[in-house]
């Protein structure tokens, strides 16, 4: 009965491949339409000369969440996959210590001994007391919450007491550690986010003890080879993907009954279910006529909260630098900075600056002796109005003038062989991201769970969600659940619609 239904999706990003690679392997007809000529969209590949880097997200953790998704899909992730460990996770750059951050709970300890002696008992606090957080959070972070009497279920009420309601994250590592640069090291994952630790809920503390309890892992090839793994499945199971091939409208009929997509070529493709991985605002803006929508309209899509924007420069340089595979380099006044980008609106003085220098661990990504560099400084969203095409060199230039300055990255310029720069403008015009918002809306409270697009979308009939901008949010281990999430939705629902006959005539009747 399954295999009779067709599934459009929209996107072939990690959660749309992630839906399709559930949804074909149980036997569905399943069709995903990419605007790009690579699958993975901001989890795709980017090729300069001989260099290759990551578009978006530049290491995997919780692979345990992958490897599930690969599992249900009678598959094992290691047979598509080399995943290297990274025991010291990434270097962070202060303006007067550089702190290294390891898995390995012994050499952390003896880290902070050398930089924050007071601190080693809050560490092991924070580990003991995140990891219960942990275990009463996962239930909901893996089940859907669409409905407002979820919130009174008992794994929401066993979890109530480690949310953390009423504290930001900066609050929850306060409750841990004295010294301030210790807190940010715990927080400043809130930028996976787009958040201000100031401002993101205190749950997401979470975030940082992921990355220690769980460790993060580079794919050999790149965190992109993910998208190419989950992708071969699909067509393993007889799923097409359809490259260079962009969705013009959702095809609606009768006010908010989905029939399936238009392309923008002018095929139509009928569908019995349309799964949507676009950028969720995005894709009710511009793939939804104005009008049919009404919780989430136009003009209510502009009253929402966004995450920040980043600025990516990905640069080919002919030389190795023997750093750290992962280095964050903090502003001065990294308050300031954080405030510039989520509150002012302004450009960054003093911008702090994630740096993967992937060559160290993986030599398939440059040529041998050189290096293949991603830079990424958070930024203000399009809500702005930057004239980016007036800024972007400069910024550029205060970029790498702030690398060679604070860190190991020395004569950066002079070697730069090949460099591409994506602006929050084209992270907005290239790839279809609303206001240029690279992590989606934003994670505040009210925008979470039962109050985020639900996995079902709830104003078109025959229309799910997969990716950051539905329940459990941005991420990629939590696009990953919501694919997970949403495509059992999905075959429960079409279960219970061919689910046998219990009376016995009626049983003989269908027979």
């Amino acid at each position: 009965m399954l295999s009779s239904k067709k599934i459009a999706i929209v996107g072939a990003g990690p959660g749309g491949l992630g839906a399709a690679m559930l949804l074909a392997s149980k036997g569905y007809h399943v069709e995903v339409f990419e605007k790009h000529g690579v699958v993975g969209g901001r989890n795709g590949s980017l090729r300069l000369g001989d260099y290759t880097f990551d578009v978006g997200p530049t290491f995997l953790s919780m692979p345990e969440i992958a490897e599930e998704l690969f599992e249900a899909s009678g598959r094992n992730l290691h047979d598509y996959l080399d995943l290297k460990e990274l025991d010291m996770m990434y270097e962070l750059v202060f303006p007067d210590k550089n702190v290294q951050m390891w898995r390995n709970p012994e050499k952390m300890k003896e880290e902070l001994h050398r930089h924050f002696p007071h601190d080693v008992e809050g560490y092991e606090r924070f580990m003991d007391g995140t990891r219960k957080k942990m275990e009463r959070l996962k239930p909901i972070l893996q089940s859907p919450m669409d409905k407002y009497y979820q919130y009174i279920s008992w794994k929401v009420l066993k979890a109530l007491p480690q949310l953390s309601l009423g504290k930001t994250l900066h609050d929850v590592l306060s409750d841990y550690f004295s010294e301030e640069q210790l807190r940010l090291a715990f927080t400043f994952q809130s930028k996976y986010l787009g958040m201000s630790p100031w401002e993101c809920p205190g749950a997401f503390s979470i975030l940082s003890f992921m990355e220690h309890e769980y460790g993060i892992f580079h794919p050999m090839g790149g965190l992109h080879q993910l998208s190419i793994a989950m992708a071969k499945v699909v067509e393993e199971e007889g799923g097409k993907i359809h490259l260079n091939r962009p969705v013009s409208k959702l095809w609606i009929e009768n006010g908010k009954k989905v029939k399936g997509v238009l392309l923008e070529d002018g095929t139509k493709f009928e569908a019995d279910e349309v799964v949507v991985n676009g950028d969720f605002a995005h894709v009710m803006t511009n793939l939804v006529e104005e009008g049919t929508l009404q919780k989430y309209s136009k003009k209510n899509l502009e009253k929402k909260k966004y995450s920040c924007s980043t600025f990516m420069m990905y640069v080919g340089v002919d030389k190795q630098y023997n750093l750290p595979h992962h280095t964050i380099v903090f502003a001065d006044d990294y308050k300031r900075n954080v405030e510039e980008i989520t509150k002012s609106f302004t450009l960054p003085e003093d911008p702090s600056i994630y740096v993967q220098n992937a060559s160290v661990t993986d030599p398939t990504l440059a040529p041998e002796g050189k290096s293949a560099l991603y830079i990424l400084a958070p930024v203000p969203n399009n809500f702005s109005d930057i004239e980016w095409e007036n800024h972007k060199g400069d910024f550029v230039d205060l970029i790498l003038s702030t690398l060679e300055t604070k860190s190991g990255f020395k004569g950066i310029k002079e070697h730069t062989e090949v460099m591409k720069v994506i602006s929050p403008k084209e992270w907005e015009i290239d790839y279809n991201v609303y206001k240029g918002a690279t992590f989606n809306l934003g994670h505040q409270l009210t925008q979470m769970m039962a109050l985020r697009p639900h996995n079902k979308f709830e104003e078109l009939e025959h229309v799910w969600l997969v990716g950051g901008g539905t329940h459990p949010g941005s991420g990629l281990p939590t696009i990953l659940e919501s694919s997970r999430i949403t495509t059992n939705l999905m075959q429960t629902e079409h279960e219970k619609a061919y689910s046998i006959p219990a009376n016995k005539k009626e049983m003989e009747r269908v027979l």
